[in-house]
């Protein structure tokens, strides 16, 4: 929240974790009330941007990853106007395509007035649950419409995963042997070969 309004440096919000080479800028519940306040100032929508600019966290760390609300809210339109790439979530459920839609077209409005170097990185599916016939149909279906932007790396429904935040540790550090953490080693392994793959080109 602080960074957001301007009264606290990106920097000094950044905070060591008990992982190695993993830092954090934890938001703590003021930024639910961020809305209101970002309207009234100047370059609202650039205010994460301007934030990591004029810190250069850029420069200190490999990659930013910014966690977003599931709202197309002035938060998400601040991350997606600092970012280089979007890589979408997608719940294994009914309306799922039609929120996918939805976010898309906010996509394409953000690389046309505000970051046109602003790429969709891909669409990881989330929540499967391998007992649900809906989430194969889900699966099939956005498949089919999206292509190769869909991600190999499923996320299926864990309660490992799930109680993880309550202990205060990352789901690889509460249970790295559950299948949620199995996954997103998996999507991690293949978010690196992407980036390999991209450099290669």
């Amino acid at each position: 929240y602080e960074v957001l309004t301007g009264e606290v440096p990106i920097r000094e919000a950044t905070l060591p974790t008990m992982v190695p080479n993993l830092d954090i800028v934890p938001s703590t519940v003021d930024l639910s009330g961020a809305e209101a306040e970002l309207v009234g100032l100047a370059r609202r929508n650039f205010r994460l941007r301007d934030a990591l600019a004029v810190d250069e966290t850029r420069l200190r760390h490999d990659d930013i990853l910014i966690d977003c609300p599931p709202s197309l809210s002035l938060l998400t339109l601040n991350a997606l106007a600092a970012s280089e790439s979007v890589l979408v979530p997608l719940q294994c459920e009914f309306f799922a395509l039609e929120g996918l839609s939805l976010l898309i077209n906010t996509i394409e409005r953000v690389q046309e007035h505000m970051n046109p170097d602003l790429e969709i990185e891909g669409i990881v599916l989330t929540m499967y649950d391998r007992r649900n016939k809906l989430s194969e149909q889900v699966e099939a279906d956005v498949r089919a419409a999206l292509g190769p932007q869909v991600w190999q790396t499923v996320i299926p429904r864990n309660v490992r995963v799930s109680e993880a935040p309550s202990h205060g540790k990352p789901a690889l550090l509460y249970d790295h042997r559950c299948a949620g953490s199995a996954a997103y080693m998996a999507l991690a392994r293949e978010f690196l070969k992407r980036r390999e793959e991209e450099k290669a080109a």
